[in-house]
């Protein structure tokens, strides 16, 4: 079954700093593209930090009393003393449901995409997670249907599957009740799927069924 990635989702023109970039630049950067924080950038391009809008806003209310060691005036900071780090950063071959886990695990609005070599190749936002949740719920059927057919092989003509807003609801008779706990683990992994709700029964009952030639268990003598 083929999931979305990060990669499917990304954008690929991202905006970067590199360390030494002025904070007030940083912050017409910001402005610019109406966007939450910049990743910062090595010579190698791997992301080594993280500038957001409350770092920038946090350096543009200093101290008054704020000066350096040697009673001068603080000096301009940079992205490198800005930022913040190690960044928060995600594979583009990670699924879109990994993305989202580590964003509210994080509580971060964006997240820089890295290559196996920690390159950045992209940045990946929440508006743009949310796309997975937007799916028509007939192309959702759609895709349950093919789930179910690969998991249930001839039986899963004998289930019935209702979606709305993205819910889906399955009904109807399978032949094992063995079948019955894959189905609403295999459906809500799909992509688009907000939840899932199962009413699906079983003719028989193969879970109790001792296997043919089983040994007992030895007496404790």
């Amino acid at each position: 079954m083929n999931r979305i990635k990060v990669a499917d989702l990304m954008t690929d023109e991202v905006v970067s700093v590199a360390p030494g970039t002025a904070f007030k630049d940083v912050a017409k950067l910001l402005a610019q593209y109406d966007i939450s924080g910049v990743p910062v950038l090595d010579e190698e391009d791997r992301v080594v930090g993280v500038v957001s809008q409350t770092d920038v806003l946090a350096q543009a209310a200093p101290d008054p009393l704020a000066s350096t060691p040697d009673g001068d005036p603080a000096r301009p900071v940079t992205a490198g003393e800005l930022m913040s780090a190690p960044a928060v950063t995600v594979h583009a071959d990670a699924t879109a449901a990994d993305a989202a886990r580590l964003m509210t695990r994080r509580g971060i609005e964006r997240l820089p995409v890295v290559d196996v070599e920690d390159r950045l190749v992209g940045i990946v936002t929440r508006r743009d997670l949310l796309r997975v949740f937007l799916r028509p719920d007939a192309e959702i059927r759609r895709r349950v249907q093919d789930v179910l057919s690969d998991a249930l092989g001839g039986s899963a003509g004998g289930v019935d599957v209702h979606v709305v807003d993205g819910i889906v609801t399955l009904d109807g008779v399978v032949p094992r009740r063995s079948q019955l706990p894959v189905l609403r683990s295999l459906v809500e992994r799909l992509d688009g799927v907000v939840a899932a709700a199962s009413r699906v029964t079983a003719r028989t009952d193969d879970t109790a069924i001792t296997p043919t030639g089983a040994s007992r268990p030895a007496m404790p003598w």
